[in-house]
């Protein structure tokens, strides 16, 4: 009898992050399930105690790097893995916790810590691509079920992953939502944070505040004046780009354009 074909391994990675990208994966249910008949999930804390050795054939990585132990535990992950693909914005861009980058870290950990002596880590927290070659980027946060399990069906059947790069303005047209930046409703970043989230926010009021990053070519000096007119400060301005990308270039250079 033929021997049966070698499934595709799986690998889950976490490093500096909350878990919410690995948690997008479990939430895909019944498709999980169609998914993990056609692979072998190799290694996925979050999900099976299962642990397969290596090498993987696609490693999903979420989370930055914030210590130089993971930088060293990436580097293993990466030589194991014949595709790299990292999941939400902690992995993209360095996360809510690349907000270290523009203050001393030290002094937190002295604020904080009873004995920050005992502390070790970076004074910066980096995306993994600040460290290794990475395939593919999957931007949110968290990142949207769909499109992780569109870049996962892609990458296992040896297919571009089909991944929109448009903003987030092309989903509030589709879905017809009134435009909270021309109304005057709420301060928003849709004209320069790629699409995916299915313009969540500014359906219901509320400005979007990038949580996928930013789109294929931004122009965020050009959204400036629409923001200021509407009472923002420089400082508001800069905290408006230092959330969940705040590490993504064009979001860091415009906050820096506000205040440093």
């Amino acid at each position: 009898m033929p021997r049966a074909a070698r499934k595709p391994k799986l690998a889950v990675w976490k490093f500096a992050s909350c878990d919410g990208c690995q948690l997008s994966l479990l939430d895909c249910e019944d498709e999980l399930l169609a998914v993990a008949g056609n692979i072998d999930i190799a290694y996925f804390p979050e999900a099976t105690r299962t642990v397969l050795r290596g090498p993987y054939d696609v490693s999903l990585v979420e989370g930055s790097i914030t210590t130089a132990h993971d930088a060293h535990r990436l580097h293993q992950v990466r030589r194991q893995s014949r595709r790299l693909i990292t999941i939400g914005a902690c992995a993209t861009a360095g996360g809510i916790q690349a907000l270290r980058n523009f203050h001393d870290v030290e002094e937190f950990t002295r604020q904080v810590y009873a004995h920050p002596d005992y502390i070790s880590t970076l004074k910066t927290a980096t995306p993994i691509s600040a460290h290794v070659p990475v395939d593919f980027e999957l931007r949110g946060c968290p990142v949207d079920k769909g499109q992780l399990l569109e870049v996962l069906t892609a990458f296992l059947h040896g297919r571009p992953a089909h991944v929109p790069t448009h903003g987030v303005c092309m989903e509030c047209k589709q879905r017809g939502a009134v435009c909270v930046l021309v109304t005057g409703a709420a301060a928003c970043l849709g004209p320069v944070t790629q699409a995916g989230c299915g313009a969540l926010c500014p359906a219901y009021g509320r400005g979007c505040f990038g949580c996928f990053g930013p789109k294929e070519t931004p122009n965020p000096v050009s959204l400036a004046p629409r923001l200021a007119a509407r009472g923002l400060t420089p400082r508001d301005l800069q905290r408006l780009y230092r959330s969940f990308n705040a590490a993504s270039e064009p979001f860091r250079q415009e906050g820096d354009r506000h205040g440093g």
